[in-house]
């Protein structure tokens, strides 16, 4: 797979954790390391139920550092100079969680080994989490695919696919990242609403 080329000139956003010097002794530059950013959402109602963010689930070429572009229907590449600060479900599973806290709509949130008594599992599946650009469309696209596990009788509650999208505004790797996490907030608002009505 490729590394497709950034602009120079963009400063970095400040989801940007890392500079680009050269590192001493003529070595390569850090690459440009992102982090995304939980949404906030105002609670519809207060649930007694406490919630286990899993560690979501997702295909290689998601399941690791590399940031996706899409430049056709079937052909992807890595993001060059770019990565995100952990593997990418790690990242979406503790900004998820982060996401379900600021809601105020559950008793608790907590991600495996934090030793709450759950009422009910958050799996997730990442399907899609890349930037397409070329064929006109030059935006973020993210889908993520929820199921809501009865932690009690191993029964699953509900399940739903939730896709948003942003444009793409601007050139560089800030910009390619901006978009995704735009995209990820919107989705990631859309599954606390459906979880708190769900559950």
């Amino acid at each position: 797979m490729k590394s497709i080329v950034s602009g120079s000139g963009a400063a970095l956003l400040a989801l940007a954790i890392a500079g680009c010097a050269a590192l001493p002794g003529g070595g390569p530059p850090p690459l440009d390391t992102f982090e995304l950013s939980a949404a906030s959402v105002a609670g519809q109602r207060h649930s007694r139920r406490q919630i286990l963010i899993a560690e979501p689930s997702a295909l290689k070429a998601l399941d690791s550092q590399n940031i996706v572009i899409k430049t056709g229907a079937r052909s992807i590449e890595y993001l060059k100079g770019a990565q995100w600060a952990d593997r990418l479900p790690l990242v979406v599973q503790a900004r998820l969680a982060e996401t379900f806290q600021r809601s105020g709509s559950f008793a608790g949130v907590g991600k495996p080994g934090e030793g709450l008594a759950i009422d009910y599992q958050v799996i997730t599946e990442i399907r899609t989490f890349d930037v397409r650009v070329g064929r006109g469309e030059n935006r973020a696209v993210v889908e993520l695919f929820v199921r809501l596990l009865n932690d009690r009788n191993g029964e699953v509650r509900a399940q739903r696919s939730f896709t948003a999208s942003a444009p793409l505004s601007g050139a560089g790797n800030p910009a390619y990242v901006a978009a995704l996490d735009a995209a990820f907030g919107q989705a990631a608002q859309d599954i606390v609403r459906w979880t708190d009505s769900t559950i």
